[in-house]
């Protein structure tokens, strides 16, 4: 008897120690698909804050942005023969008729130009001098590779603190928030959305990377001598 009273506590135990461990285990689940629910909207959740951190700077039409001396055009790819790509042609022709309707003096063409056959702002300036831009006018920044170092040298290395940025529609928002983190008082122009949908998927995550970037890691990009404009 005594041994049989002994086997159904031990078997109750085992139930109680079964139980708890199945809650545990549905608690640690639980937790763990709401941390991955939260690593999923966190992307979606910093480019809706970005969009609205920046409303009220960007503008679609020329006549309506406010004027700068400068407009700092933001590279993208060029193609192995030299041509420019369709969402770089759509940012330097925005910027051409900003500086033929008057409303800046220089344009600023920051892009990358780390490998010695790869110059997008040398292709930038080629482009639009031979669309009536002045060579004299143009000044090419060598080491925008990515958007943070365009806002960072333009704003370090050129001395502006107040300019207009051109790009895409997609790209403004976080061009401009940027800005106005790096100490640059900047308003945005947005060129026609060229490309596919994938850029502005990227976008998601590059957003993110901002905010990371302003408010915690704080890099430096590649400096050299200042050149004022």
């Amino acid at each position: 008897m005594r041994k049989r009273k002994k086997r159904s506590a031990s078997v109750s135990r085992a139930r109680r120690v079964v139980r708890k461990s199945a809650r545990t285990s549905r608690i640690w689940r639980r937790r763990f698909l709401i941390g991955v629910l939260v690593l999923l909207c966190l992307p979606v959740f910093t480019r809706v804050w970005v969009h609205l951190a920046v409303r009220g700077r960007i503008y679609n039409d020329i006549h309506k942005i406010p004027a700068c001396k400068v407009a700092l055009v933001l590279g993208a790819r060029v193609r192995p023969n030299g041509t420019l790509s369709n969402s770089l042609v759509s940012r330097v022709d925005k910027a051409i008729a900003l500086y033929k309707a008057g409303k800046v003096k220089k344009l600023l063409m920051s892009g990358d130009n780390r490998f010695v056959n790869y110059n997008e702002p040398e292709r930038m300036k080629e482009y639009a001098v031979k669309r009536g831009v002045p060579p004299e006018d143009i000044v090419s920044d060598y080491a925008g590779r990515r958007t943070y170092d365009s806002v960072y040298r333009a704003r370090h290395i050129f001395g502006r603190r107040r300019m207009i940025v051109v790009t895409q529609s997609f790209h403004i928002d976080r061009a401009i928030f940027l800005c106005e983190h790096l100490g640059v008082d900047a308003y945005g122009l947005s060129s026609s959305n060229v490309g596919d949908i994938r850029a502005t998927i990227r976008e998601i995550p590059a957003c993110l990377g901002a905010m990371v970037d302003v408010y915690l890691r704080h890099p430096h990009p590649v400096m050299g001598k200042k050149e004022r404009l």
